[in-house]
């Protein structure tokens, strides 16, 4: 174990301009961990992964994300010890919660949750877990001095599930991750950062609002009766964005494609053994694709044509997405390009070929209302508290609260194959779940030709011949 830096007492707060939450402080405890080559890793992560490939305005990274996590963490506690002093809250308290905020995502791995849908087909990977061990690594490297049970509450802090061996403050939990009801700074950053650098295709909850009307009754944090629908939009907003942005058809196959190239290159690079450890794990970062693609070596051969077919927008080509009814969802099984082969009606197309993907979109505690589970205070009676029923806010509520979605795509971009597996893959849901996609994106029969080029003096000679 290295010595305190002999420097450590010369760390200051510092302030930044955040385009979401406009000035922000950053106190001395969070300077001393971010002003490090581990936290400054987050910097080469893109927050969405690969989302800036269809939507050109999401550069953003885990850097500016963290940030944000860590300054609404410190303003909630702080809103909450002003509030209720009778808490006893410590400025201890909210010194781990900052830090918690601070070194949540740590561990993401590059382009985010593409890396982890990649590397969890065939090796266990979880990015929370690779966050504990990236804040050990970054302690004892960088020589911080901080109290052990400190770091391990923050850990736990991070996890939010372990909550329960604590007999008093389980409420704190629930400001950084909240895994009994959802609703924490992570997502009030997340959400407002990603829209914002998306093109604003639809916040409309306020986070500030839900932290000012809340208060601590119990084991949990607990919310103005005001509040239901701000809730309510909340999860709607995580929802939109699940559905136009995170799980876009085009960046959908944009990241199988990636995790094919790390698949290619895994052998050469031995991307798995990086995550072994956290020492080798802080050189893992978006740049490898431009080690992918810079390398000369055979072994990169194939990883660096995919590569390429990236940056020339040569694509795998979506055939066709199926929304899972309802009536099915229980007994649903996500079909393989084995099972769809047979029903194909095109000259020697293999497996694969065809790549076949599924996600489910949610309010964000898989089929139940999150909602459901969030305690609510009225100004008459702030100390008791009651939930609510989702008839009681409004008769438009959403009755669903999971979707399933399945898309195919084909790896050759072939006009001919996609129309032939497109037909394919409807044949084979008919036959076996008696359903049918939406007509929305059906093929014609004769899939359309590339429009010849045209003589310019044709279109000049047309031009004014008219005019």
């Amino acid at each position: 174990v290295q010595k305190p830096r002999a420097h450590m007492n010369n760390f200051h707060s510092k302030t930044f301009n955040d385009p979401i939450h406009g000035q922000i402080s950053m106190p001395a405890h969070c300077v001393e961990i971010f002003d490090t080559p581990q936290f400054q890793r987050l910097r080469e992560l893109k927050q969405l992964g690969v989302t800036h490939l269809v939507f050109t305005g999401a550069t953003h990274t885990r850097f500016e994300h963290s940030l944000g996590v860590s300054y609404l963490a410190g303003e909630m506690i702080r809103g909450i010890r002003k509030k209720q002093p009778e808490l006893d809250i410590s400025d201890r308290d909210v010194k781990l919660i900052e830090i918690a905020g601070l070194c949540h995502d740590l561990g993401h791995g590059p382009f985010s949750h593409s890396f982890e849908k990649w590397i969890n087909k065939d090796h266990y990977f979880h990015h929370e877990d690779m966050s504990k061990k990236m804040l050990d690594y970054l302690i004892d490297d960088n020589a911080i001095n901080i109290d052990t049970d400190d770091v391990h509450f923050i850990k736990e802090l991070i996890s939010g599930d372990d909550y329960s061996k604590y007999n008093e403050n389980q409420w704190m939990f629930q400001i950084v991750a909240n895994y009994k009801n959802s609703v924490d700074v992570d997502k009030f950053d997340y959400l407002s950062r990603d829209n914002y650098y998306v093109g604003n295709v639809g916040t409309s909850f306020d986070g500030w609002r839900l932290m000012n009307l809340s208060r601590v009754v119990g084991d949990n944090i607990c919310y103005h009766e005001k509040q239901t629908y701000n809730l309510y939009q909340l999860f709607s907003t995580r929802y939109s964005l699940f559905k136009t942005v995170y799980s876009h058809k085009v960046g959908n196959a944009i990241e199988c494609m990636i995790g094919d190239a790390f698949k290619l290159a895994n052998p050469y690079l031995n991307i798995y053994e990086m995550t072994e450890s956290a020492e080798r794990y802080q050189h893992l970062t978006d740049g490898i694709l431009r080690t992918i693609e810079e390398s000369v070596a055979p072994e990169l051969t194939e990883a660096r044509a995919l590569v390429r077919r990236i940056r020339k927008r040569e694509l795998y080509g979506f055939v066709d997405d199926f929304i899972v009814p309802e009536t099915l969802l229980a007994e649903w099984q996500d079909p393989t390009s084995n099972d769809i082969i047979g029903y194909i009606d095109y000259p020697d197309i293999t497996p694969e070929e065809i790549l076949i993907t599924s996600h489910t979109n949610n309010y964000a505690l898989g089929d139940r209302n999150p909602v459901d589970h969030i305690y609510f205070f009225s100004k008459y009676d702030p100390d008791n508290v009651f939930t609510v029923q989702p008839e009681q806010i409004s008769l438009m509520i959403p009755k669903n609260f999971l979707e399933r979605e399945v898309r195919v795509y084909c790896k050759d971009n072939d006009p001919a194959k996609k129309y032939a597996t497109q037909k394919g893959f409807r044949e084979y849901l008919r036959q076996h779940w008696g359903s049918q996609p939406s007509p929305k994106h059906t093929y014609p029969e004769k899939p359309f030709s590339p429009i010849p080029d045209i003589d310019r003096s044709v279109i000049k000679k047309m031009f004014v011949e008219n005019n």
